[in-house]
């Protein structure tokens, strides 16, 4: 029986390049494998999943209204589908986790689903929280703070490297960025900006 997998991480843990590895993995043992991620998320080009380490793999891409179901089941009746994996999990619906559950649980095939937790004020996103209530397996990627700890948290900080404690949900491109935190730090530095 199939399951719907999600690893989920802080920035920077390597979620990418482990969602690459799998590909490769089905791919080198002559599996076919559908690759999606978020439309919104165009930082290394328009359909591409990237690492920081110099992977990267073309993929579908969906926004909130795609039908990944019916995208799944028409490759899968051109040719068989070992595996779907999906990046940037934290973008999709709720009804796109339910879509891949059935993905799941209808058609035999593994969804593999790597993602954010929390956004930068520690808040699920509506992908991820799907994602931990339906998900069959939940894995944590570690990442690491400044001081050592485990990071899980996402400090959204503007060009001068201050905290920004309010805004849109997803900020990609501009001259804000992120870094993984310690929950301590997270709040250290969100109180240090309010």
């Amino acid at each position: 029986m199939a399951k719907l997998y999600f690893y989920y991480a802080s920035m920077n843990a390597g979620k990418s390049t482990m969602l690459l590895q799998a590909d490769f993995n089905y791919r080198e043992r002559g599996m076919h494998t559908m690759l999606f991620t978020a439309s919104v998320h165009d930082r290394d080009g328009h359909g591409v999943i990237a690492s920081r380490i110099g992977l990267d793999q073309q993929a579908s891409v969906f926004t909130g209204e795609t039908d990944l179901r019916a995208q799944v089941e028409a490759e899968h009746a051109r040719a068989k589908l070992h595996c779907v994996l999906v990046d940037e999990a934290q973008f999709l619906a709720r009804s796109q986790v339910l879509q891949l559950a059935s993905i799941c649980d209808e058609l035999d095939i593994p969804v593999l689903a790597y993602g954010l937790r929390t956004d930068f004020e520690g808040n699920l996103f509506e992908g991820s929280g799907a994602l931990l209530a339906l998900a069959d397996t939940l894995t944590e990627i570690k990442a690491i703070c400044r001081c050592g700890r485990k990071a899980t948290m996402n400090l959204r900080v503007d060009a001068e490297g201050r905290a920004v404690v309010e805004g849109a949900q997803t900020e990609i491109g501009g001259n804000e960025r992120y870094v993984a935190m310690c929950r301590r730090h997270f709040m250290e530095e969100r109180r240090r900006s309010a």
